[in-house]
């Protein structure tokens, strides 16, 4: 079995899991309106660090407080390092990852998984994947992506980006707010797991072919994502994690995909409210949080949130709220019609 070991977030909203949970749980969020930014012609909003951050020093960050007392010996070859990110560092994806492993003095070189905004399950996958082959003991998986005015003005050429904050599964919603953070979970191959610790359980990677930048509507690789993870029912799951974007094709499509996997009641949440869209960090990150809340029972509020408003019902609130389970689904879609969902359950 494939357990989690550590993790670790660094965002705007703090260093470390836990203050990251604690600040999210408590509504902040640092999501602000961006004047001017480095040249682009349009305001925007989206939650930055407040000073310039370098793509391979904050991964390099992240995971060495992750790695910090786990007892795991990053440069041998037992242990295997997955970078998700959709940029890297100006579009060098393989070669800004690479500086991270020899950082580490590990000579196994590095796995790349950049799959649009799926970016992070598809790594979590991808690592679970390779710990089964036995090859590997341990596999750090790190998202993490940084803001430019080349994203910005990507998603400003889409009309993708909301001119206010984000308002995921709301009928008024107008868009998404970027953000920026790393995130790094350590993950362990082992024949043994204890109590509180995170199992791995499945996960489900589909494209649908549907558009380059518009998800299926209906939400036909999203579903078949869900049903990779079923593993004989939901009965044990506390929440869905949505992708949860505020755009109104991608909310839609979630919607649909999981009145038809029979999940209409259950609580489901998004956190872009509180990081933005985060993109190759979002599935490690949501990830994290979404563990956190678990652990306390609690489904965590879906910032910005007014009222629902999607093409079927989705089970969201913009309160906290006490759960059981010992489970959850995170589900992630993105351009090109990808699509992937990762399970985890607790040992209690």
């Amino acid at each position: 079995m494939i357990i989690k070991v550590s993790d670790n977030i660094i965002s705007p909203l703090g260093v470390g899991s836990e203050e990251n949970f604690i600040r999210v749980s408590k509504g902040e969020s640092m999501l602000r309106r961006h004047e001017d930014a480095e040249g682009l012609l349009q305001p925007y909003y989206a939650s930055l660090f407040t000073e310039r951050r370098v793509f391979s020093e904050l991964c390099i960050e992240a995971a060495e407080e992750a790695l910090w007392g786990c007892g795991v010996d990053a440069s041998s070859d037992k242990v295997l390092f997955v970078v998700s990110t959709t940029k890297g560092e100006d579009l060098e994806l393989y070669h800004s990852s690479e500086k991270i492993v020899k950082h580490f003095g590990n000579k196994n070189g590095v796995i790349v998984v950049s799959n649009a905004c799926t970016s992070g399950v598809c790594a979590q996958i991808t690592a679970a994947r390779m710990l089964n082959t036995g090859k590997y003991d341990t596999a750090i998986v790190v998202g993490c992506d940084i803001q430019t005015p080349f994203i910005v003005s990507g998603f400003q050429s889409f009309k993708a980006l909301s001119d206010e904050l984000c308002r995921p599964f709301d009928g008024a919603r107008r868009g998404l707010n970027l953000g920026e953070a790393a995130a790094a979970m350590i993950l362990r191959r082992t024949d043994d797991i204890e109590e509180g610790q995170w199992e791995y359980v499945a996960g489900g990677i589909h494209n649908d072919a549907n558009h380059i930048s518009g998800p299926s509507r209906t939400g036909e690789g999203a579903l078949r994502c869900l049903n990779d993870v079923r593993n004989g029912g939901f009965g044990d799951l506390a929440f869905v994690n949505l992708h949860g974007t505020a755009s109104l094709y991608n909310d839609d499509m979630e919607s649909v995909a999981i009145n038809r996997a029979g999940l209409g009641e259950m609580p489901v949440n998004s956190l872009k409210g509180y990081y933005g869209h985060t993109m190759g960090a979002a599935g490690v990150l949501e990830t994290i949080i979404s563990m956190k809340a678990v652990e306390h029972n609690i489904v965590l509020g879906t910032r910005g949130l007014v009222t629902v408003g999607t093409v079927e019902n989705v089970n969201a609130s913009n309160e906290n709220r006490s759960c059981g389970g010992n489970g959850f689904v995170k589900l992630l879609s993105g351009f090109g019609g990808s699509n992937a969902a990762v399970r985890w359950r607790i040992k209690r």
